[in-house]
């Protein structure tokens, strides 16, 4: 049997407190029995409490600080960095790296930003807090499997709001759209004013704004995005289809050289020819492919060109009248018919 532990004289540390570098000292310094007893507890946990901390904050501080110089690069034109698109486009803004920065690829970034710097908050800290409770002597293992239960609990219960976060982050990585964009979203379509982790926030052509949750997004449409081509279906009726053809063909060819919209352009527009034979004549197809910005401007230029081209060769006035007289052969007003009638 071993032999039992001396005690210690009245008025002086136990031999175990003496054998410890900081209690010899703290008995040392202050002469005190009960601060060198507990200067493990009154020093030492503190210290390593206040150190664990300390560096919890340090590493905090250095993630957010690199995230942060990784959304402001990535958010200026031109420079290539991991959070850039998965796919490349055609290019809408400036050549010029950093004369403007685009809202959609600063809102983007800056959304991805903040993920990254809430995430890594919530492990360093976590991380920190089981470090502290394991200096007091907690058992960590019935913690750490209670966590995990509520964690599966909670899991359950909030399925919508992870579906919606994990949605809107892979939105956000692979680039769907931005603000700015016209998407069509099924039930709303529109222009994009918002894009978070959870809602996206479109208004539609009347005003209205709807709130889509990113999980509820199971299609898109975007109409801002590379190219758009503008198609546009014009009936001439039972006329001939040589002359409507040669007609819109020279109507679409001057919207191509207007200065306005020339820019906007990226293939010269083409007539297709007879796209579809209806109970009412024929249909002449109309195409042209412009940028994503200028579709609206160019479509309504190329339908108001191409239909007072229509107008202008009395091509309209035969649709009119054959519509009137349903049965007659179509002419235009003024044009004599049988017998020289009128």
């Amino acid at each position: 049997m071993s032999a039992a532990p001396t005690p210690a004289p009245e008025g002086t540390p136990s031999p175990e407190c003496l054998d410890e570098t900081v209690g010899r000292g703290a008995w040392e310094l202050t002469g005190s029995v009960w601060f060198a007893e507990g200067s493990y507890w009154i020093l030492i946990k503190p210290l390593r409490i206040a150190l664990i901390l300390l560096l919890a904050v340090a590493a905090r501080w250095l993630v957010h600080r690199t995230i942060k110089r990784l959304v402001r690069t990535t958010s200026e034109a031109g420079v290539p960095t991991m959070l850039r698109p998965l796919r490349e486009r055609i290019p809408t803004a400036p050549t010029e790296p950093g004369e403007f920065i685009p809202e959609r690829r600063r809102q983007r970034a800056e959304a991805i930003g903040s993920v990254l710097r809430s995430l890594a908050t919530a492990f360093i800290f976590g991380i920190a807090l089981l470090m502290v409770l394991k200096e007091f002597s907690f058992d960590l293992a019935p913690l750490l499997a209670s966590a995990g239960i509520a964690g599966v609990a909670l899991g359950f219960g909030a399925q919508s709001l992870v579906k919606d976060l994990i949605a809107g982050l892979f939105m956000l990585i692979e680039d769907q759209y931005g603000v700015g964009d016209t998407v069509d979203l099924g039930e709303a379509t529109g222009v994009v004013e918002s894009v978070g982790l959870r809602v996206t926030t479109v208004r539609d052509g009347r005003g209205v704004l709807w709130y889509i949750r990113n999980g509820e997004i199971i299609r898109v449409g975007n109409k801002s995005q590379g190219w758009a081509l503008v198609v546009v279906d014009l009936p001439i009726g039972f006329a001939s289809t040589e002359e409507a053809t040669a007609v819109l063909r020279t109507a679409a060819a001057s919207v191509a050289l207007d200065p306005e919209l020339a820019p906007e352009i990226v293939e010269a527009p083409e007539v297709l020819g007879v796209e579809q034979m209806t109970v009412e004549g024929a249909v002449i197809r109309t195409v042209v492919k412009t940028t994503a910005d200028g579709q609206f401007a160019v479509g309504r230029e190329l339908r108001r060109r191409l239909a007072e081209a229509l107008e202008n060769s009395g091509i309209t006035a035969k649709i009119a009248a054959a519509r009137l007289y349903p049965g007659l052969p179509a002419r235009a007003p003024g044009e004599t018919g049988v017998g020289g009638a009128t």
